[in-house]
């Protein structure tokens, strides 16, 4: 059952994949944190695994960076591979003043300047959103670990270097954070009646420029990780 970007079989992924963007991410939490994880992808590097957590089925696939690289492997998990939930978990940019680095994000709706529903010949503007069931999960989950959460919109954008100097104006309408993938999530989980939930940990500041290094990125962020895990 192979496609383009990916080479599994029918049964290799679990019915919930967590979706980091980096696949150095997705090896790192299928050494760390699941049981009896097998490698079931490495096509283009991007690479999937499926273990165990707590003695429930779930797989780990990296999605890449930017809405087309998240377009493509979402789309196909969902319609090729059966599989039903995606939950990303990965990194932002704080918008909001109130976040600060480290700070998860349960991403309730996701604003985005790009074309990528355009597809779908709408005669009007469609609103990106997380599935209900996962997020009220996500967020009772964070409230028995003790973890401080923030719901709201965040914005997808398709340019990491942005000339327009807008994320001022997007805070105004108190998007949370910014980030490239969630959009894609969302929109290809709707049309394909699937489930999408977004978590992001703040790992940079742009208004402020304040970072967490590229290490901290890989290999941190536990708490995104395991509130994910027990959305399983």
């Amino acid at each position: 059952m192979a496609t383009p970007h990916i080479k599994a079989e029918k049964g290799d992924f679990a019915k919930t994949v967590l979706m980091p963007g980096d696949p150095l991410r997705a090896k790192y939490i299928a050494e760390n944190f699941l049981d009896n994880a097998v490698l079931v992808n490495d096509v283009r590097g991007m690479l999937g695994y499926t273990g165990e957590y707590h003695g429930k089925k779930v797989s780990v696939m990296a999605s890449g960076m930017g809405m087309p690289s998240m377009g493509i492997y979402s789309y196909e998990l969902f319609r090729f591979f059966d599989v039903d939930n995606i939950i990303r978990i990965g990194t932002a940019g704080a918008v909001s003043e109130m976040l600060g680095l480290r700070d998860i994000v349960l991403a309730m709706s996701a604003c985005t300047s790009s074309n990528f529903a355009a597809q779908y010949r709408l005669p009007g503007t469609v609103a990106p959103t997380a599935d209900f069931s996962l997020l009220r999960k996500a967020y009772e989950q964070a409230r028995k670990l003790r973890q401080n959460v923030y719901v709201g919109s965040v914005y997808t954008t398709d340019t990491f270097y942005d000339d327009s100097g807008s994320l001022a104006e997007w805070r105004k309408l108190g998007i949370l954070a910014t980030e490239m993938e969630c959009a894609a999530l969302y929109l290809n989980a709707a049309r394909l009646g699937k489930h999408a939930l977004c978590i992001c940990t703040v790992s940079d500041c742009p208004l402020t420029g304040e970072a967490c290094s590229s290490d901290e990125r890989e290999k941190t962020f536990h708490d995104m990780i395991n509130l994910a895990l027990e959305c399983v």
